[in-house]
């Protein structure tokens, strides 16, 4: 019995390893598997919107998510936050500005009499 499956064992190892080397019809090693990729990643050509967001998956790897394509994602959202950021502190001043300047200037309808 052990005989046996001393040999059975010297066949696996030598199918897996024919396998692996080429020794099979394929005439050559097993291909490189590409690795996974972000299928739908965010896009470069429009603003991110919630429904990138919820849409966003990250493939597995052997450890989790792929470090790069996370990493490629979160600086992307890093960058539009900054930028929006950014736009919105700029609008902020601009409505200071127009408030303090407009305090002078009456937006009230004068009278019928005040247009003769």
């Amino acid at each position: 019995m052990f005989l046996f499956l001393v040999v059975a064992l010297a066949v696996v190892v030598a199918a897996v390893t024919l396998a692996v080397v080429g020794g099979g019809e394929g005439g050559g090693p097993l291909p490189e598997a590409a690795p996974e990729r972000l299928q739908d990643p965010l896009p470069p050509d429009r603003p991110i919107s919630r429904a990138d967001i919820d849409s966003l998956r990250f493939p597995l790897s052997a450890r989790g998510y792929r470090m790069a394509d996370v990493d490629d994602a979160l600086s992307r959202l890093g960058a539009e936050l900054a930028e929006r950021d950014a736009r919105i502190a700029d609008l902020e001043s601009a409505l200071a500005g127009a408030r303090t300047s407009s305090g002078h200037v009456s937006m009230d309808k004068p009278a019928p009499e005040d247009q003769q």
